[in-house]
């Protein structure tokens, strides 16, 4: 019979940890989107927008999300798609909302204004965050920047 030993990886001496694993475990795609939806939040806040709901999802598998459902001050409801990219490489963070993302969001738009008798007016607008804006991390620019798309796509 064969036994094999488990290969326990050393961890440096009294628990020290490099700073480079310190920061990879703090900071995850997830914290990034976090941090990238919160300054979208608090920039249309700023612009006069109210809250209305936050990560709004379809149920089932293959539907669709949607970041940000806020009310204009004109009463339009305005579903926000919020993209963040570090680099501009790649098209920057633009060009990561591809055709099937737009569907996935009209779907789940679609979806959340079956709670209302007669649907307000509503449009699709982008939120996109260039650079990174979670500390320690390190972005291509000087700072973070937001761009504000308003009606960026449509349902048609």
């Amino acid at each position: 019979m064969w036994f094999s030993r488990k290969q326990v990886a050393k961890s440096p001496p009294d628990g020290e940890v490099d700073g480079a694993q310190a920061l990879s475990r703090q900071i995850t795609t997830k914290s990034r989107g976090d941090a990238a939806e919160a300054a979208a939040l608090a920039y249309l806040v700023r612009a006069g927008l109210r809250l209305i709901e936050t990560n709004y999802r379809t149920p089932g598998r293959g539907g669709g999300e949607i970041d940000l459902v806020m009310r204009a001050p004109d009463g339009t409801l305005v579903f926000v798609e919020v993209r963040q990219r570090s680099g501009a490489s790649h098209g920057g963070a633009a060009a990561s909302i591809s055709a099937v993302k737009q569907r996935r969001i009209i779907f789940a738009a679609r979806h959340y204004l079956m709670r209302f008798a007669t649907p307000p007016p509503c449009r699709f607008d982008v939120l996109l965050v260039q650079g990174s804006l979670v500390k320690g991390v390190q972005s291509e620019g000087p700072d973070a920047c937001i761009e504000w798309l308003p009606a960026a796509f449509d349902a048609s």
